[in-house]
């Protein structure tokens, strides 16, 4: 299973960021993917999902400012951040939802204050 996300990074706290995943086209097809969020010192938390064709789903902690897309065409996920805050701040995996015993190495978001 390829899960290689990437697009994270250091940004200001009220900033954007955009995250990819490209995945692999057998993990991809018809499922519903997912963003998962490991901040420090806590466990890993799914803040969005997609599927094809419904409008995504969010952890109450993103909604609003998190919207979750995908590109069948592309095999890719997309995490469109705005307003950030630091305590967004994590590393960022996306998977399938439920998600797959193999994980990504995932894309480190650091917000600063």
């Amino acid at each position: 299973v390829q899960l290689q996300a990437s697009g994270g990074g250091l940004v200001q706290a009220g900033g954007s960021l955009r995250l990819s995943c490209v995945v692999s086209k057998f993990a991809f097809n018809g499922n519903r993917m997912g963003w998962y969020r490991q901040s420090p010192g806590k466990q890993r938390e799914l803040v969005a999902s997609i599927r094809s064709g419904v409008s995504g789903t969010y952890a109450d902690s993103v909604k609003g400012r998190f919207t979750a897309s995908r590109d069948n065409a592309k095999n890719t996920v997309y995490l469109q951040m705005y307003s950030l805050k630091p305590e967004d701040t994590g590393v960022y995996y996306c998977n399938r939802v439920p998600a797959y015993d193999t994980w990504g190495q995932g894309t480190q978001v650091t917000v600063s204050s």
